[in-house]
């Protein structure tokens, strides 16, 4: 696997770069701001890129615009932006951009190791990977109900089985209905959770997410 990490801080981009060879992971190229990061990843051609969302020379939005214009270019560059502030809107315009391979985290998880070789590693293998309390925050600033009170029986068991991991495939045979069944289950699901539209790989991430942590409260 090919990482390239971007970030203005050389302290946290050294940081970043010696966890990853210490977890056995390549890192062929680093950037300190957005532009040499695009150039880095049009010689590199990483499999992922981990990129900083405020970068030079405005220290704003300079990193989330870069990570969308790669994702353009080259969908199946896995991209995991990182931020040092809880910052909701921005996670959704990543998400709401659709494709696989996405994610957000906060700088913190960085001295957490296992974590953030985790997400780098579900990331490069197509998944969706949202800070906890990124999550978190989306949930709360909507509703302090519990979502899941609203549910039917049968769309909490399709809803159980989406937090195992199931494909609609699967539920379909583990509950012996048809798949258009399925597909309006999850539908009303989504729209009792007041998931946004959205790519609906990150609305199961954030549907999922909702329901575990209303039920583990």
């Amino acid at each position: 696997m090919r990482i390239v990490v971007a970030d203005d801080s050389v302290l946290v981009r050294e940081a970043l770069v010696r966890v990853l060879r210490d977890a056995d992971l390549t890192v062929a190229g680093q950037a300190g701001d957005a532009e040499a990061l695009l150039a880095c990843v049009e010689t590199e051609h990483p499999d992922v890129v981990i990129v900083d969302i405020r970068m030079p020379p405005t220290h704003t939005t300079e990193g989330l615009v870069a990570a969308r214009a790669i994702r353009a270019a080259h969908p199946s560059t896995a991209v995991l932006v990182l931020s040092h502030h809880i910052e909701t809107h921005y996670a959704m315009e990543l998400i709401a951009d659709g494709g696989s391979g996405i994610g957000y985290l906060l700088k913190d998880r960085i001295s957490d190791v296992a974590e953030i070789v985790d997400a780098i590693r579900r990331v490069a293998a197509g998944q969706s990977v949202i800070d906890p309390l990124v999550v978190q925050r989306l949930v709360d600033r909507r509703r302090t109900a519990n979502p899941v009170d609203a549910l039917s029986a049968r769309e909490r068991e399709v809803l159980a089985l989406m937090a195992e991991g199931r494909s609609n495939q699967a539920i379909c045979q583990r509950l012996f209905l048809s798949p258009k069944t399925v597909e309006a289950h999850i539908r009303n699901i989504f729209g009792k959770f007041e998931i946004e539209d959205m790519a609906d790989d990150n609305r199961r991430v954030l549907t999922v997410l909702t329901y575990l942590r209303r039920e583990t409260a």
